[in-house]
């Protein structure tokens, strides 16, 4: 049996001024999204310049950020909401969603995409190369902060987190999930976007990844307190909302693999059509 750290969520005080750990990790994950932006534009992979990167992020930032507080409001304590909307903005009270915050970030996406004019696909591919790492920081800062930990649990490796009332050994869920949605999702994206693919196709490899190790992972994590299992004693809420993003996921796989190139021959015809206007 192990004990957590019991780190000062508090990373930095100065005077007034409090920066916790959890918002480290936040940016983090923004600044790898903005080097590994910087890195592929510069390499002609993506779509967008390098001077572009800081829009993409600050959309995909917000998205994160009003996705993620409007997710875990409507998704997981709308009852509150009902009761207090007021509540929604109360942002310093905690509650962030990863389904809320996914959805966010795609319609972000879409907006910097359109308002470019670049392909959607190919952006949406960005981010799930993007996207692992930084969620696995976060979930680095859950386990720092002792929240969302797993449920009591007799394996070697069971922790006990001071935060919990009840002193239970319990599974560290936050690290499986910083691995396995965020790190080796990471390689798994990074390796497969390596050779050139269909333009969706690593945006869904990203959604159907993430589903799944978010849905194994439920099998151990603690459900909320407030909510409980949803279904036959034993489905959560986080696995109610994964199953969709499976599904989704290995449809748009199939059908990018059907009817899409990849996006550096999309830009090779572009280059082409250009060259013969010019003649």
């Amino acid at each position: 049996m192990l004990t957590h750290p019991a780190f000062d969520p508090i990373a930095i005080s100065l005077g007034p001024l409090q920066v916790h750990w959890y918002g480290l990790m936040y940016l983090a994950g923004f600044l790898f999204v903005f080097y590994i932006g910087k890195r592929l534009a510069n390499q002609k992979k993506v779509p967008f310049s390098a001077e572009q990167v800081d829009d993409l992020v600050f959309y995909a930032a917000l998205g994160v950020i009003l996705g993620g507080r409007v997710g875990y409001v409507f998704f997981y304590d709308f009852a509150q909401f009902l009761d207090n909307p007021v509540w929604l903005f109360q942002v310093w009270k905690g509650g962030m969603s990863f389904h809320g915050g996914f959805l966010g970030v795609v319609v972000g996406l879409i907006y910097f995409a359109k308002k470019n004019k670049y392909p959607i696909g190919a952006i949406f591919d960005f981010a799930a190369i993007a996207a692992p790492i930084g969620l696995g920081f976060g979930r680095l800062g859950n386990f720092i902060g002792q929240e969302l930990w797993g449920r009591p649990s007799d394996v070697p490796w069971a922790m006990v987190f001071p935060a919990d009332p009840t002193g239970l050994a319990r599974h560290p869920s936050q690290l499986y999930e910083a691995m396995g949605e965020g790190f080796l999702l990471f390689i798994l994206i990074y390796w497969y976007s390596s050779k050139p693919r269909p333009m969706w196709s690593a945006g869904a490899l990203f959604i159907i990844g993430y589903g799944t190790a978010r849905f194994l992972v439920e099998f151990v994590r603690e459900p909320d307190s407030h909510i409980g299992f949803d279904l036959f004693g034993w489905v959560s809420r986080g696995q109610i909302l994964s199953i969709p993003m499976i599904l989704i996921g290995v449809a748009v796989l199939a059908w990018s693999y059907k009817t899409q190139v990849p996006f550096a021959a999309v830009e090779s015809a572009n280059r082409n059509k250009n060259n013969n206007a010019k003649k």
